[in-house]
């Protein structure tokens, strides 16, 4: 009995002396210091361990950008999907496409590697359109003229045996594809938040989506005279191309995509909504065929 009252009275002075050891390392609060627990929310911090130590009790600023947002998607996909451009320097071909790393200057020796490997699928100074925006992880992938890969077409490698002779195949039919050419943006982690604005910019190694001309030809005079007279009432005409129509009413509100009976694809950009004004452009390709006011 008495060891066990010498025993209890010993573990009682060592959590005594954990105590107090606890309690001589912990900083003094001073009348002057507001307590954590009962600060305001709009105290940004407290100096409670001295100087040069905080402790935040306010929300922490990020620096890290937002991912790219669902609605962002949707408005480059409206505004850069579709689009025309005219080519500033050769983009090669291939299936896996040119790498552009975003945010760096364009490595100009890959760049002449990639053209010597797989050749020019487009020159410098040509009117070309990007068919297709995709998104992955890190990177935007941008096809352009349909992209690198083709399809694979049997009737142009068919062989026809003719008494014991091979003639060639029928050789490709219908109207020749334009060749095309895959971009892709590389953003070295996840895609930030993007405008349509901010992946065109990253697209001007290659492609120029400005309507800008030549300070040395005015580029509207140069243009026939009834263009060059719809643009300036500020109208689209039947056989503008896209070029035209964007310097006569700019960036339309909406753009509509479908099939006509016959399988070609048109485009409408649609001006203006509902009851009000509204104008509808109709392309096939590249050329204006229809366009209707409806007040």
């Amino acid at each position: 009995m008495y060891i066990r009252c010498i025993l209890v009275i010993v573990a009682t002075m060592g959590i005594s002396g954990d105590i107090a050891d606890v309690n001589r390392y912990r900083t003094p609060v001073l009348p002057d210091t507001p307590d954590i627990a009962t600060a305001p929310s709009s105290v940004r911090s407290v100096d409670l361990y001295g100087p040069g130590m905080f402790i935040s009790v306010g929300p922490q600023a990020s620096n890290k950008q937002a991912p790219l947002q669902p609605q962002s998607r949707l408005e480059i996909i409206r505004y850069v999907s579709g689009e025309f451009a005219k080519t500033v320097s050769p983009i090669p071909g291939g299936r896996r496409g040119f790498r552009i790393p975003v945010g760096e200057k364009l490595n100009q020796v890959e760049l002449r590697r990639a053209l010597h490997r797989e050749g020019a699928a487009v020159n410098a100074g040509e009117t070309v359109q990007v068919t297709s925006v995709e998104f992955r992880t890190r990177e935007i992938v941008v096809q352009v003229n349909g992209g690198g890969k083709k399809h694979f077409n049997v009737r142009e490698h068919l062989q026809v045996g003719i008494g014991g002779s091979q003639a060639p195949g029928v050789g490709p039919t219908g109207p020749q594809e334009k060749p095309g050419a895959t971009l892709i943006l590389d953003y070295g982690g996840p895609i930030p938040d993007l405008s349509a604005d901010d992946v065109m910019t990253a697209l001007q190694a290659f492609l120029s989506f400005s309507k800008e001309q030549s300070a040395a030809v005015n580029w509207v005079d140069t243009l026939p005279a009834q263009f060059k007279d719809a643009i300036k009432d500020q109208k689209a005409v039947v056989g503008m191309d896209h070029e035209m129509v964007l310097a006569a009413l700019g960036r339309p509100d909406h753009k509509v995509r479908e099939r006509d009976p016959d399988g070609a694809e048109t485009e409408d950009w649609i001006y203006g909504n509902p009851p009000a004004r509204t104008v509808f452009v109709t392309f096939n390709g590249d050329k204006v065929i229809r366009v209707k006011e409806y007040e």
